[in-house]
């Protein structure tokens, strides 16, 4: 499907401005009229083309009413839609460049219909605020709709609370109507009522007036008059124990072996007798409701399981008396002609609408009767007589917000301006992390490392994931940290330092992932050089760290027997001064050797001409760190922000790079301020040794001694005569 242009046909032709900043050209919007104009720009030339609603610095409301479709992203489309409804209601577009907190109100566009409902609305506002001689309106003062509709009773939404009606009677029914379907809260923040949930009200009161009236003209459905609830409610209580006593009896008549089993064994009634028992005890209550035997009634009082006694009482006094009359016993054919009795109640209790139950019968048919539901639906009525204006002053926050944040949001989305032009933070920087003598700026949230380090690497850009917590609170939350200038000798995983979100909190910092790229052309410089050392102390270390294991092993053994030989060795020969002497001749030859192979070196160096001497240091210098350096500067000229940004759901349209000034400007290095003094004694320094100056002496004495005798010296006299 061909995209959108969201094209004006009366717009004149824009003639636009742009600035190169980030190797890629980015469209100036610096006029109302350029502003109104974005949906002409070629989108191949905006910055971004969507951006998540969640993980940036901009205000979350005015996010979700630009996000029109609500699918927390905001796109091209959906930021020429909000442009041009904004710049639509105000008499002058530019007054969206400003970023006004406080919008006047002589600014809205009341030549058309709408805009006199949102300067209307505005109005309605400020008097609700008690400010109706205002001349301007803020984004705090309509922020929270439900203070806006505090004080009314219709409000255009079509739901009315009881406090809407001036009848005290249908304010009742309306309250009657909430507690049983629940309501719907009112813009006021009071619960009330809908056309649809009145309808559905009266819908169930109907249906439970006819089900109530049915026991008028059906007397088999109340079997025990007025009282039959509370009879079924007992005969339901004990059906099951009734019924379990007659099949018993009935199997002891079948077999008068089941008898004794079936009214418990011994072994039951043994296993109580030890016990203290009452009336609650879930064991007894599994015991038969009385004495098991052939053809028995079951006994009304005395008799009867002590568990279950109070249960038959109320079953004697609510059913059998008023039914059967009074009765000591009850028989197996009256157990069943009671149950019989009772279907039709049961079957009526059934069909009970439960929805306005807890009203009740009477209440029910005084609503229905009173004609109620008239005066409701004329009420709702009313209330949606006013629902343009209330929707205008839902506008009017749209419109407030949109004067404040829009321009904001276009200077980061359709040019990366704010980013580039280090006026403001952009939205996605979400604070300054300080560590290891720096301050980096580049801070983005992060909600997965390992998917978002996927996608960042490609950035080129040594990043640091740092995980930050909140000191006294379990708030946590995940940066990654572009390093961009310094080097990275001192970055670890488990280093610490302070992160400082855009509201000013700090957040201890912990590192916990390192993505490593070049951080610069001098620490590439150094880094061969830095790796040799380390390398040659490692093995130093290492060497001497097993010599001294080797001394301290021989040192003890002879300690633990002075005659006995170390382990692993044997007893030592007596002197030998031919091999001591050959030992002496070999480190001569080894030491003669390495001189020899340092005086070639230094011979090919002094053979050279003069001026030849620093371009071959020079030249070794370049052989050693030159590959390091361009592989750096390859890397360090590719750096860019898409990637970082695209890891946490944005479309970057364009190569946003960030070269070597700019990276110095991301990441700061301490530096002492400017005028202030220094003092470069330290009371701590180390004190120097003499052998470095007479080493130095040294030096240069056997290069003056080389240069004689390899005639140096004599053609530099000659080129000085």
């Amino acid at each position: 499907m061909e995209r959108p242009r969201h094209r004006d046909p009366d717009t004149k032709k824009i003639s636009w401005h742009f600035f190169r900043a980030g190797g890629f050209d980015q469209v100036r919007v610096d006029s109302g009229a350029t502003l109104m104009a974005l949906g002409q720009l070629d989108q191949k030339l905006w910055a971004a083309l969507s951006c998540p609603t969640s993980g940036i610095e901009f205000d979350r409301r005015t996010l979700d009413l630009v996000d029109s479709d609500g699918d927390g992203r905001i796109r091209a489309g959906e930021i020429i839609e909000a442009v041009s409804w904004a710049g639509q209601r105000l008499k002058d577009p530019d007054i969206l460049l400003k970023g006004l907190d406080n919008l006047p109100l002589a600014a809205i566009n009341d030549a058309d219909p709408e805009g006199q409902h949102l300067l209307a609305a505005a109005r309605r506002i400020l008097a609700s605020r008690g400010k109706g001689d205002a001349l301007s309106i803020s984004v705090d003062e309509v922020s929270d709709t439900e203070k806006v509709f505090a004080d009314t009773v219709l409000n255009g939404d079509g739901i009315v609370p009881a406090e809407a009606a001036d009848d005290p009677f249908v304010a009742a029914v309306i309250a009657d109507i909430v507690v049983c379907l629940g309501g719907e809260t009112d813009r006021s923040g009071k619960p009330g009522v809908s056309h649809d949930m009145v309808a559905a009200f009266f819908e169930h009161a109907e249906a439970y007036a006819a089900w109530g009236h049915r026991k008028d003209g059906e007397p088999a459905l109340i079997p025990a008059g007025d009282g039959t609830a509370e009879a079924f409610a007992a005969l339901s209580a004990v059906a099951g124990k009734i019924d379990d006593y007659f099949i018993r009896c009935s199997l002891a008549a079948f077999d008068s072996r089941s008898a004794g089993p079936l009214n418990r064994s011994a072994t039951d009634w043994e296993a109580l007798a030890g016990r203290r028992l009452t009336v609650t005890d879930d064991c007894l209550a599994d015991f038969p409701l009385a004495g098991v035997a052939a053809g028995q009634p079951l006994p009304l009082s005395d008799g009867l399981n002590p568990v279950w006694a109070e249960a038959m009482e109320r079953f004697r006094t609510a059913v059998i008396t008023p039914i059967l009359g009074q009765r000591e016993n009850l028989s197996d054919e009256e157990w069943q002609r009671l149950k019989t009795l009772f279907l039709p109640y049961c079957s009526w209790q059934a069909d009970k609408p439960a929805a306005v139950d807890r009203l009740g019968l009477a209440r029910i048919d005084e609503i229905l009767a009173s004609g109620v539901r008239a005066a409701i639906d004329d009420l709702i009525g009313r209330d949606l007589a006013l629902a343009d204006e209330a929707a205008a002053i839902a506008s009017v926050d749209r419109l407030l917000r949109y004067t404040r944040d829009i321009a904001t949001l276009v200077d980061n989305f359709v040019a990366f301006r704010d980013f580039y032009t280090r006026r403001h933070k952009a939205v996605f920087q979400s604070g300054t992390l300080f560590i290891d003598g720096r301050s980096c700026d580049l801070c983005v949230r992060v909600d997965n490392v390992e998917k978002h380090a996927v996608l960042a690497t490609l950035s080129r850009i040594y990043l640091l994931y740092c995980e930050c917590r909140r000191r006294g609170s379990d708030d946590r939350i995940i940066i990654a940290a572009a390093v961009t200038a310094g080097d990275s000798d001192q970055l670890m995983i488990g280093r610490n330092g302070i992160f400082y979100d855009r509201q000013g909190n700090d957040w201890d910092a912990t590192v916990i992932r390192i993505i490593e790229h070049p951080i610069s052309i001098r620490q590439a410089f150094w880094s061969p050089y830095k790796k040799l050392g380390k390398l040659v102390g490692a093995q130093l270390e290492k060497a001497a760290s097993a010599r001294t294991v080797a001394i301290e092993s021989h040192a003890t053994s002879i300690l633990a027997d002075p005659k006995k030989p170390a382990p692993g060795t044997t007893a030592a020969p007596p002197f030998d001064a031919g091999r001591f002497a050959g030992i002496f001749a070999a480190a001569g030859l080894a030491l003669g050797a390495i001189g020899t192979a340092v005086a070639s070196l230094v011979t090919g160096f002094l053979g050279l001409p003069w001026w030849q001497i620093p371009l071959a240091f020079i030249g070794l210098v370049l052989a050693v760190s030159g590959p390091s350096m361009v592989v750096a500067s390859f890397k360090l000229h590719q750096r860019n922000i898409g990637p970082i940004l695209d890891a946490n759901g944005w479309a970057v349209n364009t190569r946003a790079r960030i070269n070597i000034p700019f990276g110095g400007v991301l990441t700061e290095l301490a530096r002492l301020p400017e005028g202030a003094n220094r003092s470069l004694k330290d009371p701590y320094a180390e004190k120097r040794s003499p052998w470095g100056l007479y080493g130095g002496l040294t030096a240069t004495a056997l290069a003056l001694a080389a240069a004689w005798r390899f005639g140096l010296l004599d053609r530099l006299l000659h080129l000085a005569h």
